[in-house]
């Protein structure tokens, strides 16, 4: 059958595009303190960046162009792939700050996790879609076991992201499904699997610990110091570019703990007004997932919507000390070539539904 495209969502196009370009003004701001002290040059972490922001926004390009009924023949091996990459993590990674989660190619290196993201998406939406028809209950169970291996593996040394895709699989299922109680069991595994997971590693306890009781804590300073961020903001922050805590207080600003100097130099205003731009692009994606032509790009828009609001959710949750400290990024502005170019991947699937 032939199908006729339309225009993708311009709204969503816009978004995407404003808050690539916020997040890359944000970096230059967050990241120049440290890549002066550490490599001798401001822009450093901010032309890395935007090195990946430009493959990611042709990458964007290509994927919104195509029919995205034609990746569904690919959703197997995608995910095959992305089991052999994270397996490969583990037998030959780069390990940074004491977690391994890179595989190096040349001089270019990648995590294999954030690529897994939408391998998920993608598998899942093939198989619940092929699956609709059988039994609630035997569907559910059939799909959740699907992703259990790259949960586990990708778990074995970044829990976070395997939060997320575990939260983006329950997300896609209870969509689809019309019963409650399989969702329930669902949620009842999902649970002891990562409990297994927590009392693996004491390190994982140890941050509950330091959680409930920061200041008690030396590894509890990074916390303490973005909420001292958060807090000398107030409403209209300090003005971009004039963030103290930056300055080698809070350590990494430009990676998981952006957000708290996003409130100390924008203020309450800048994160409330940032926060409602992630809140418009999740109504888009809930738009192209209300309008897709099949339930195949129904879930393919619901789960890339799941995977950014669980990541935005996380992110600040952490941030403002609401959750045990996870490391997980800002969508969009945290410093990281691998996750802008999967984001903005996703952006494209996501705008190629809603062309359709």
């Amino acid at each position: 059958m032939l199908r006729k495209a339309g225009r993708v969502d311009g709204i969503m196009l816009l978004l995407v595009l404003f808050l690539t370009g916020f997040g890359l003004v944000v970096l230059y701001s967050m990241s120049a303190y440290n890549g002066q002290v550490r490599f001798g040059d401001a822009a450093y972490y901010f032309k890395k960046q935007f090195f990946a922001m430009t493959l990611g926004l042709a990458v964007m390009y290509g994927v919104a162009r195509m029919d995205y009924h034609m990746l569904e023949r690919f959703a197997v091996p995608a995910y095959l792939i992305s089991l052999a990459l994270s397996g490969a993590v583990l037998l030959f990674g780069d390990a940074y700050n004491g977690s391994r989660r890179w595989l190096s190619i040349g001089p270019l290196s990648f995590q294999p996790s954030e690529y897994a993201k939408p391998a998920v998406i993608l598998l899942l939406a093939a198989m619940v879609s092929r699956m609709q028809k059988k039994k609630s209950m035997v569907m559910s169970v059939s799909v959740f076991a699907l992703i259990l291996p790259i949960v586990g593996l990708v778990g074995t040394n970044n829990l976070s992201t395997a939060v997320i895709i575990l939260g983006i699989a329950v997300i896609m299922i209870f969509i689809s499904n019309p019963r409650y109680l399989p969702f329930l069991w669902i949620l009842l595994g999902g649970g002891g699997f990562l409990g297994v997971f927590l009392s693996l590693e004491s390190y994982r306890l140890e941050r509950i610990a330091i959680w409930r009781n920061p200041e008690q804590y030396e590894k509890g300073y990074q916390t303490m110091q973005g909420l001292y961020a958060i807090g000398s903001g107030g409403v209209f922050g300090r003005g971009l570019g004039n963030s103290l805590q930056k300055l080698g207080f809070v350590p990494e600003a430009q990676n998981d703990m952006i957000f708290s100097v996003i409130c100390e130099e924008l203020g309450l205003a800048g994160a409330l007004l940032l926060m409602l731009l992630f809140l418009l692009l999740l109504w888009r994606f809930m738009v192209a997932a209300t309008h897709a032509p099949d339930l195949f790009g129904a879930l393919i828009a619901t789960g890339i919507m799941g995977h950014i609001a669980i990541q935005v959710i996380l992110n600040i949750a952490v941030v403002t000390n609401t959750i045990p400290n996870t490391g997980i990024t800002l969508p969009f502005i945290s410093y990281g070539g691998t996750s802008v170019l999967f984001l903005l991947a996703e952006m494209g699937l996501a705008l190629s539904v809603s062309r359709w």
